[in-house]
């Protein structure tokens, strides 16, 4: 083999090793030095030379390629003024809306229905609670509300008993709405539905409610107005 051809591959594969040497140098010293701090689950560069990127679950982080430091903020390209830790965390949080078990959520739809989004809800959550009111004025649309009690307390009775009621759909919305407190149900009822959500919601890093999911993948945490879900059904992001 010539060896001017082979270079190439011989830089790429220096680089290659070059690149795990200093992913294993930044993994063992941050975690020296942030003793208790939660597993790092990525390590890799960034777009700045010698900066490199720490992901944990769905935050990102920044150091240098000795793990002396950690940097916490976004990074911007002023050139063209992307926020480009917020492009990579609304990746990170990106979920298929077609690979969801719809099957373990409540239903309601407004109108023919066209429009759909997934929405992962607390019982006892106010502001699950000021979403579901902003909903009822949205058109032509389908929510998948997935329970998960998080929020500790009697949330786990309240959740099992909406999804255990005749009528889940009609127990959610008079609990949500009307605060009509969901009949403790009698006899045996499949709840092991609450157990999936909940593992469901840990794998696309769910962590707090409501969370809102939508048909294009992208997601917006906390309660959104009714004007604002419009505009996001709409495309239109702020």
């Amino acid at each position: 083999m010539n060896p001017l051809r082979a270079l190439p591959v011989l830089l790429l594969g220096l680089a290659s090793l070059a690149t795990q040497a200093n992913e294993a140098v930044i993994r063992k010293n941050l975690a020296d030095r942030l003793a208790g701090a939660p597993k790092i689950d990525e390590v890799r560069p960034s777009p700045i030379t010698g900066l490199w990127e720490i992901r944990i679950g769905n935050e990102i982080r920044y150091t240098d390629p000795a793990g002396n430091y950690l940097i916490e903020g976004d990074l911007i390209d002023l050139k063209t003024r992307r926020n480009l830790t917020e492009e990579r965390v609304e990746k990170l949080n990106s979920v298929d809306f077609a690979t969801l078990p719809l099957k373990d959520a409540i239903v309601w739809k407004n109108g023919k229905g066209t429009r759909r989004i997934a929405v992962f809800a607390d019982p006892n959550c106010g502001y699950c609670k000021r979403f579901e009111k902003a909903l009822q004025g949205v058109k032509d649309i389908t929510v998948y509300t997935f329970l998960i009690p998080i929020l500790g307390g009697d949330s786990p009775d309240k959740a099992r008993a909406i999804w255990c009621a005749k009528e889940p759909q009609a127990a959610w919305q008079a609990w949500m709405l009307e605060g009509k407190a969901p009949v403790k149900p009698m006899g045996a009822c499949d709840d092991a539905v609450l157990e999936r959500n909940l593992a469901l919601s840990r794998k696309i890093h769910v962590t707090g409610t409501p969370a809102i999911l939508f048909e294009d993948s992208s997601r917006a945490p906390g309660a959104l107005s009714a004007e604002q879900l419009e505009r996001r059904l709409q495309g239109i992001k702020s």
